[in-house]
């Protein structure tokens, strides 16, 4: 698009995100391809990101100035009008300037008969003191609205693990994201590290969960981040690094990673691991084996092998082996912060994975030495995929039990051997973790 400002970049990645591209996705693929400058770009970024995040509550606060249902407009127009109720609500842009450019937008969409209307709606939003309009219904209706959450997620969650829980995780969804290190111990520490991203004016802070985990709340353009390309550090939340905690290899081990991509559990281990022993990397598709490889030689980790396979079958190829992760495919509940869109999917989606993830669980397990450590992890709160499925597998394979979590893990892991994190517990994102030893 020629001449494209910032809210028009915005309205176009939203247009994307309906028709179901994945929002981190299309937004580092559109800001590479802007000619914007940084300050544009970062302008669209958030207010993209705010709409995916707030969809629902963005579109019930619009509502009692629209004369037909939401959904009945134009694409091009409901961008215009979330992109510009965003901007009135949670940004610190003028009235006049978020409506007046709203105006403009629609009529270079090539929607100039709905200008009026994008321009009534918009100041009738400002009239009625940018605030949601009460909600018919029960909590769940309500929780619905305030959190951008459709109530049937809601509704599961809570009944999964309670309402303490479920707001944590609400709440954290909507929170400016933070983003977790891990130190790599083969080539520098936490301390050093530290001082290095302080020398370019980014504040990082170790985690109190991990001595080699770093919270850090303002690194941007991380791919052309110096320490990064030196591989002293890749990006990991702070729920999956104590899932390799958990997975407790040692120094020798054989390790097999069965669900590796993008290969951060793989190279935690391997740094856990001081590069000695081997970890397996398996992962269904073999453009993905390649992103674990390219991450492995820039950590100047030398112990992964990746191998492409699916991890619903066996490969007789592989060893039994100390430590066997199974990290399976989830409907990703626990990371709505960071991947909005997921929240708005039907509910049954999620339904057909628990065979699947039982399968590969099962297929996991055969890999397992006697006396070996097998986990089961996802990155949901869904009960029926977490609990339910550990205990399916338990019921089913006689020669496994739970086996207690490491006891300096403490905290939410302690005397147990499964637990579901939340975002209270770590601060990181929501996960799963069960924990089990052959006999």
């Amino acid at each position: 698009m020629k001449n494209e400002n910032a809210r028009a970049l915005a309205c176009r990645l939203v247009i994307r995100a309906e028709k179901g591209a994945y929002s981190n996705i299309a937004l580092d693929g559109q800001l590479r391809a802007s000619s914007l400058d940084g300050r544009d770009k970062a302008f669209a970024a958030r207010i993209f990101s705010g709409v995916c995040e707030r969809k629902l509550t963005l579109t019930h606060a619009l509502s009692p100035y629209l004369k037909r249902p939401f959904e009945r407009l134009d694409p091009e127009i409901r961008a215009v009008l979330l992109t510009g109720a965003y901007q009135l609500m949670y940004m610190d842009v003028p009235d006049s300037a978020a409506v007046n450019e709203s105006v403009d937008l629609a009529r270079t969409l090539g929607k100039s008969s709905a200008a009026g209307m994008v321009n009534a709606v918009l100041r009738g939003l400002i009239r009625g003191g940018k605030k949601l309009p009460p909600v018919k219904g029960d909590k769940y209706d309500k929780a619905e609205k305030e959190y951008s959450c459709p109530a049937d997620l809601i509704r599961r969650i809570e009944e999964g693990y309670g309402e303490e829980n479920c707001l944590s995780l609400l709440t954290h969804s909507l929170k400016e994201p933070v983003t977790f290190l891990r130190v790599n111990t083969l080539k520098t520490n936490a301390e050093e590290l530290i001082s290095s991203l302080r020398k370019r004016g980014i504040c990082a802070e170790i985690s109190p969960h991990d001595k080699n985990a770093l919270i850090c709340r303002d690194l941007r353009d991380i791919e052309h981040d110096p320490d990064f390309v030196s591989g002293l550090y890749h990006v990991q939340d702070i729920s999956s690094q104590l899932c390799c905690r958990a997975l407790s290899p040692e120094k020798g081990n054989t390790v097999i990673d069965l669900c590796a991509a993008p290969g951060g559990k793989s190279f935690t281990s391997a740094e856990i691991m001081e590069n000695c022993g081997k970890i397996y990397s398996c992962e269904l598709h073999q453009k993905r084996t390649g992103l674990i490889a390219s991450g492995a030689k820039r950590l100047g980790i030398d112990i992964i092998e990746t191998v492409t396979g699916d991890g619903r079958e066996f490969n007789g190829s592989l060893p039994l082996a100390d430590r066997v992760l199974c990290d399976v495919p989830c409907s990703g509940y626990g990371v709505i912060g960071s991947k909005p869109e997921i929240k708005y999917k039907p509910l049954s989606d999620a339904d057909g994975l628990p065979p699947v993830q039982l399968a590969i669980l099962s297929n996991g397990a055969r890999y397992v030495k006697k006396g070996g450590i097998l986990i089961y992890s996802t990155c949901t709160v869904n009960i029926r995929e977490n609990e339910d499925v550990a205990k399916k597998f338990l019921s089913e394979h006689r020669d496994f039990h739970g086996s207690i979590f490491p006891a300096d893990m403490g905290g939410a892991f302690a005397g147990k051997f499964m637990t579901a994190l939340f975002p209270r517990d770590h601060g990181g994102e929501g996960f799963f973790i069960c924990r089990m030893e052959r006999e």
